[in-house]
């Protein structure tokens, strides 16, 4: 099915993306015809989606990337930008106070938040990552509540939690999420959906809402959105996320630190 308008770079990408995934194999003659924009303008987005690992050039088009579509390996996300997601975690860490109740998500950013915060007192942490619940075995002030569900093997989290009635009856102050991308159209994405659905459920019961993510996440995009710009109350970057993208989602509304 041909469109007649020509889509916005953050709408033609996730649907290129969508594109190879349901067919198996697309080429830029095709996606050219069905999107209403340049060769070059195809292979420019495909290139882009392949340098994030989210699909693989052949001569012609591109086929998908089994990695693409999975998140990569929690072990593996951890050895990425190690000392920016250091600095990140520190900053986010500063912001949570003893007697706080706060969510951390699954991902490697918020595991280095957890890593700061084994000093605190009547703390509680709801999680769904199995590596954070470790992780804070030894702080001796600090609980953690898990909210049961299916093991996701390659980020160690629980996903299709089991009961959501403990979120609502939790007062959750601040909530610390990762992201596998964002943009302004689009807003907070992951690649998975299962990860998404729960941070869905997150987003709507915490009453601040605070996104930690380093430079490489900047205009990427994912399978599913889980929040919207203007949900966000703050994002933590390292000082080498773009400006422009920077600039745009402050324009937005939302606040960005910069570390």
């Amino acid at each position: 099915m041909s469109t007649s308008k020509e889509l916005f770079l953050e709408e033609r990408r996730p649907e290129i993306l969508r594109l190879v995934r349901h067919r198996g194999r697309v080429s830029v003659i095709e996606l050219s015809h069905q999107l209403g924009v340049s060769g070059a303008t195809i292979r420019s987005d495909l290139q882009s989606l392949a340098d994030q690992n989210l699909i693989i050039r052949t001569h012609g088009g591109a086929i998908p990337c089994k990695v693409g579509f999975n998140e990569l390996s929690l072990a593996l996300r951890r050895q990425r930008q190690i000392n920016e997601k250091l600095r990140i975690g520190k900053k986010a860490a500063a912001m949570v106070t003893d007697g706080d109740a706060i969510f951390l998500d699954s991902s490697s950013t918020t595991l280095a938040i957890a890593q700061y915060l084994k000093d605190h007192r009547n703390l509680t942490i709801l999680t769904n990552s199995l590596v954070i619940a470790q992780e804070m075995l030894d702080a001796t002030g600090v609980t953690v509540v898990m909210p049961g569900g299916k093991v996701r093997q390659d980020t160690a989290s629980l996903v299709r939690p089991d009961n959501l009635g403990l979120l609502e009856r939790l007062n959750i102050q601040k909530g610390f999420f990762g992201a596998h991308g964002i943009t302004v159209a689009d807003g907070l994405m992951d690649v998975s959906p299962e990860e998404a659905e729960f941070k869905l459920s997150l987003v709507a019961e915490c009453r601040e809402i605070i996104i930690v993510l380093d430079r490489t996440k900047w205009g990427r995009v994912g399978l599913t959105s889980f929040a919207r710009l203007e949900e966000i109350d703050l994002v933590i970057t390292d000082s080498q996320a773009p400006p422009d993208l920077i600039d745009q989602v402050r324009e937005a509304g939302t606040k960005v630190i910069l570390v």
